[in-house]
């Protein structure tokens, strides 16, 4: 009865990782394509053959030199910046508007944390309008500021997960902080964030990844500022018609480009961001 157990053990882990073997491949297969495709000497954007007769990496070169048509190193350069001010702006929002709620207690605090939470769950994009005609009224649009203040913007909405996290953190640590004489001030930078290495990685990612993969907002608030696109937008605009098939190796070089920023940061802090995700249930 043991081995028999012992082998249905065994045939359920082997057909497990065997699935999960499947669906890897399924997911690398686009990636490895679009590799593939960015190092392909070949123009066009279709070939009836998956690997490159000829490979090269004039692509990537001409990615970074052939800026007459297509700044890539600017809207590279745009696009860094727009996301490090984001995430810095939206990652100390967030932690504070957290802290607000998991260690203030106060009369409308219920009925704030319900609102946002569904302020929350509306698409971004629904008032795109609005935002693009109170930036141009205030004479941002078309500028980086106004991509900044966009992504940032919403940052206090997104407060359950990092509150959930804060739930966790004892309040006895508070309590014997508060009679050494600490304030809220240094309980929150100098207990709390040193205790929540996690959760700040995670949000810290979120924030940063975004500006990244936008191409909505940029695109209705940037209109036609060429020297203000973001990689999304730039790299858009070379896969139209006129351009697709001269250009879209060299879009593929960017689209590999693009991702590196984000894979090396979620290697970097993937220990943080799982840990993150997974303790920030929400609590009252």
């Amino acid at each position: 009865m043991t081995k028999r157990k012992a082998a249905r053990k065994l045939r359920a882990a082997v057909g497990l990782h065997a699935v999960l073997a499947a669906l890897a491949a399924v997911w690398l297969l686009p990636v490895a394509w679009l590799l593939l495709s960015s190092l392909r000497q070949e123009q066009g954007a279709y070939t009836p053959y998956l690997m490159p007769r000829a490979f090269t990496l004039g692509n990537y070169a001409r990615l970074f030199t052939d800026t007459s048509l297509f700044n890539f190193p600017r809207w590279f350069l745009n696009t860094l910046f727009v996301a490090l001010c984001s995430c810095l702006i939206t990652t100390v929002l967030t932690l504070m508007v957290a802290y607000v709620y998991s260690r203030l207690r106060f009369r409308s605090r219920k009925a704030l944390m319900n609102v946002s939470l569904v302020l929350g769950m509306f698409p971004g994009f629904m008032s795109m309008i609005a935002i693009y005609h109170f930036m141009k009224a205030i004479g941002l649009d078309q500028t980086l500021l106004a991509l900044i203040l966009v992504y940032s913007g919403g940052a206090a909405l997104n407060y359950y997960i990092v509150k959930g996290f804060f739930d966790t953190i004892p309040k006895s640590l508070d309590e014997a902080a508060t009679i050494d004489g600490a304030t809220r001030h240094d309980i929150f930078w100098r207990i709390i964030l040193p205790s929540a290495k996690p959760v700040i990685a995670n949000t810290a990612i979120n924030a940063f990844i975004a500006p990244w993969v936008d191409f909505i907002f940029v695109s209705v608030i940037m209109k036609d500022n060429y020297n203000n696109y973001t990689v999304a937008k730039g790299l858009y605009t070379m896969v139209d018609k006129a351009n697709i098939y001269h250009y879209y190796t060299v879009f593929c070089a960017g689209a590999v480009v693009v991702a590196l920023p984000i894979v090396l940061l979620f290697i970097r802090l993937q220990k943080y961001y799982v840990a993150g995700v997974t303790s920030g249930a929400v609590k009252g």
